[in-house]
């Protein structure tokens, strides 16, 4: 639910901690010391609620020489690695934004999961330090042990594998439109070769083991992208596909709302929104047979819940809660 504080007032700060009092989780995302110095830190509202469950989100975490650091999308990336290794060979690091965040909420989302299941165990509560980078940094493992036991700093490889060949995404026909296509076996390699109708690359010394086509491979994505070329990304996913080879298409986000594979699987739903109208939003991606994941209505309005919050859950009369909003408490 929404409602709007004023937190840098005393009373806005007394009405924070009862809504604590009837609550199980406090999240909080901003630089460390800010919740500390409005008195609405971890040891604050462990006095009003002993077992909450407290999460700090933060660029770097709250301790350390660099727990001051900005905490934006980007840098979370850049400090966390993700953005070091993602890219082309030849440009520089890629820029994530957005995607970034979700990688954080997500990490947040499942330690309160385990916070909960300990405070059902324990009966108690705890903060969590969470860092937005660290949890970036986590989903590199195989990136950090390279360094940490052969001293071998990755770098950025575009869409090539370090193992695989091909392993790229190929141009196709029409106005940019790309498949991406991956062989990991022998077996995968012969019935590509068969499904494109190039069965003499099969003996083709330079392609006729993985080590080959690995060392080749600049060479075997201009022959491969010398089919692809012909066909549109559909046809290529759909003719190798049947011959047991990975192959999707980069969708746009108009074939991504059209497909009928993802239509199946209710990739998507319409919500009305209050202040824009009908909305097409994007569905969880899990299935759960007892508890269906499902949206269940649009993003909130600031305030939305102001008199249910203040009224009937923490009971206060329409007039005190009229006075506040006349004092700036609740604006």
């Amino acid at each position: 639910m929404s409602i709007r504080l004023d937190l840098t007032h005393p009373k806005a700060v007394e009405l924070a901690k009862r809504i604590v009092q009837i609550s199980d989780i406090v999240v909080q995302n901003f630089r460390p010391g800010v919740m500390e110095r409005l008195g609405l830190g971890y040891e604050a509202l462990r006095e009003v609620k002993p077992d909450i469950i407290y999460l700090s989100s933060s660029a770097r975490g709250m301790q350390g020489r660099e727990r001051h650091y900005v905490g934006y999308a980007p840098t979370f990336a850049a400090l966390g690695g993700q953005a070091h290794i993602t890219g082309y060979a030849d440009g520089p690091p890629f820029a994530m934004r957005g995607r970034i965040d979700l990688i954080s909420a997500t990490a947040s989302a499942f330690a309160i999961l385990a916070a909960l299941n300990y405070r059902r165990r324990t009966g108690e509560g705890q903060h969590i330090d969470l860092s937005s980078s660290e949890a970036t940094s986590v989903l590199l493992g195989d990136v950090i042990m390279d360094y940490t036991m052969n001293r071998r700093s990755q770098t950025r490889q575009g869409n090539r594998d370090e193992i695989m060949a091909p392993h790229n995404c190929y141009r196709c026909k029409g106005d940019d439109k790309w498949v991406s296509i991956a062989i990991s076996t022998e077996g995968e390699w012969r019935a590509f070769c068969e499904a494109i109708g190039k069965p003499e690359w099969i003996e083709d010394d330079r392609f006729s083991d993985a080590y080959s086509r690995w060392k080749n491979q600049e060479e075997l994505d201009r022959l491969v992208t010398g089919w692809t070329a012909n066909h549109t990304h559909y046809e290529v996913m759909e003719m190798l596909q049947r011959a047991g080879v990975a192959a999707v298409p980069s969708f746009n986000a108009e074939e991504i709302f059209n497909d009928r594979h993802l239509k199946e699987r209710d990739f998507a739903t319409e919500v009305n929104h209050t202040l824009v109208g009908k909305q097409v939003v994007i569905n969880p991606p899990w299935k759960l047979s007892a508890t269906p994941a499902t949206v269940r209505r649009h993003g909130l309005l600031f305030g939305e819940h102001d008199r249910y919050v203040f009224g009937e859950l923490l009971g206060m009369p329409e007039e005190e809660i009229a006075s506040l909003e006349k004092e700036g408490v609740i604006y």
